[in-house]
């Protein structure tokens, strides 16, 4: 469907005249105007638009392959038959809506509350608009329906170009068989083998990637770094500790005293100096040693990373490549208020966990004793996003989904209340749950987990005693259903088991955060899915 003319139509400003009667060809090819009195219908009978609705039923003209086996390009004739398909349902969607306009304006018009008592009008309002409802939640079928369409066709052109990529290895193979005098069979069973599409994610884990290395990450919410305190953590397999200077801005360090190794954070903090709890050694936020009792002062330095703070959270730079002037936003949308605010330290390696977050399909098998109890298992569940992006929504689930770059997962949830799921999408539901999860590797077999939830309704949540004790045991009710699995994974990948054999449809954002993440690794100048 002409997506540009669609669009055009929907912001029509749109207009009526009375008329005796509900005449569709008029309604058409004429102007729609709105009188409070009687007026004339307008002359101008020609407009842009009729031709918009002068599509014919392109199903008398589907192929017929019933009982066929289908090659690619057969398959690929039949998806843009589909395609045609959903634009003229749309088309006639929409024409729908327009007559029903018409209805409500002739309900609405002043001369027909004179003869009309208000009882009738009521009740010919409620059922206008429901019939008005029951045609808007065909146009959302119709556009899932198109979206769907959109999709297959992508799918059909990949099979097309793998296949003349493998008829073209085929043919390269058949000559180089032919030379080397392998049968002609052999080359006629690689040609008819369809292609396979599958990720290799095996252990052991490799050391992280440098490249991966050179993005803001979140390490610490702001609310746990008090002036006098310290934050211990790992990241990318080294110990490193934050704590606030004299200025009360946060600096990272090296947990590791330049003198003999003693770890910092059993230390203390004094006056916005970090000091070593074997000799007493004070260092800055920038990691330079100010302090060295009993002894001459040396030129001593420890390592330390470009540390910030924003909208909340500390932000380090790990990597070697100078840091990037803006740290990327993830507060919650406008009209969201925070939670809770979750750090834990989980035994998973941070890329496994991601692909369990960018996974909902599995919540009615894993989470049936928390969020997702009592959800019926749907008979077909999908990721719908565009071409290029790693963000979308889920169907049948009302949950928006992004993929942050490097390590973050945002989502939105409508809910009707806890535990249970109300509408098809995100925007059909009055209340909303948005979520945040932080990935922070900090070896190969354990991840540092930020969790934000926030909420937009309930405030008064917020001043409930003890309430972030409640929700942190819920939090961790969650992880847990998803921990005995993951690390069952885990353990199977480090003997050599690869964790994404058969990608299926409800794969797709997993899949392309693995893509990204290869071609980051692989030192790709333009990465797939980027903006």
């Amino acid at each position: 469907m002409n997506a540009v003319a669609t669009a055009a139509v929907l912001s029509l400003p749109f207009s009526f005249s009375r008329s005796s009667k509900l005449d569709a060809k008029k309604a058409l090819k004429g102007r729609f105007r709105v009188f409070a009195v009687y007026g004339e219908e307008i002359d101008d009978k020609k407009n842009a638009w009729s031709a918009l609705f002068d599509v014919e039923d392109p199903r008398s003209k589907v192929p017929r392959y019933k009982g066929k086996f289908l090659d690619v390009y057969q398959a690929l004739e039949v998806a843009r038959y589909d395609i045609q398909y959903c634009d003229w349902r749309a088309r006639q969607d929409l024409l729908t809506i327009m007559l029903l306009h018409e209805k409500v304006v002739e309900v609405l018009n002043p001369l027909a509350r004179d003869y009309k008592s208000i009882g009738t009008m009521k009740k010919e309002l409620a059922e206008l608009q429901e019939e008005l409802a029951q045609a808007h939640r065909q146009v959302h079928i119709s556009e899932a329906r198109v979206s769907t369409a959109l999709d297959k066709l992508a799918y059909m052109e990949e099979l097309v170009n793998d296949k003349l990529l493998q008829e073209r290895s085929t043919t390269e193979v058949s000559h180089t068989s032919s030379s080397s005098g392998t049968s002609v069979e052999s080359v006629d069973i690689e040609k008819r083998r369809p292609p396979r599409r599958s990720l290799d994610v095996s252990g052991p884990v490799q050391s992280y990637h440098p490249h991966l290395k050179n993005f803001w990450y979140p390490v610490a919410f702001s609310t746990d770094l008090k002036d006098d305190t310290m934050i211990p953590i790992e990241c990318f397999e080294e110990p490193w500790v934050i704590f606030r200077g004299k200025d009360g801005k946060p600096g990272c360090v090296q947990n590791t005293c330049a003198h003999r190794a003693c770890p910092l954070h059993l230390g203390s903090v004094n006056e916005g100096r970090i000091q070593c709890p074997y000799h007493g050694w004070e260092y800055t936020t920038d990691g330079k040693c100010e302090k060295m009792p009993s002894t001459r002062l040396l030129n001593v330095k420890i390592k330390s990373f470009p540390c910030f703070e924003k909208e909340g959270m500390i932000w380090i730079w790990p990597g070697n490549d100078p840091p990037t002037a803006a740290l990327p936003s993830l507060l919650p949308p406008s009209g969201f208020e925070v939670h809770a605010e979750i750090v834990m330290e989980l035994p998973i390696e941070h890329g496994l966990l991601l692909d369990n977050l960018l996974d909902l399909a599995h919540a009615p098998f894993t989470h049936t004793s928390t969020f997702a109890k009592g959800w019926s298992v749907p008979s077909l569940v999908k990721f719908l996003t565009p071409a290029s992006g790693l963000q979308g929504y889920w169907d049948p689930y009302p949950i928006d989904m992004e993929f942050r770059p490097p390590c973050m997962v945002l989502s939105t949830i409508g809910i009707s209340k806890p535990g249970k799921l109300e509408g098809q999408s995100t925007s059909q539901c009055t209340t909303h749950l948005h979520q945040l999860h932080v990935c922070l590797p900090s070896s190969k077999q354990k991840t540092r987990l930020l969790y934000r939830m926030s909420l937009d309704f309930a405030p008064v949540l917020k001043h409930v005693p003890f309430m972030q004790h409640l929700w942190r045991h819920f939090a961790e009710q969650v992880l847990n259903e998803d921990l005995r699995l993951v690390l069952g994974q885990q353990e199977r990948m480090n003997k050599g088991a690869n964790v994404w054999n058969f990608p299926v449809s409800y794969d797709k954002l997993g899949v392309r955060y693995r893509l990204w993440r290869d071609a980051l690794e692989r030192g790709a100048k333009q990465l797939p899915f980027s903006k």
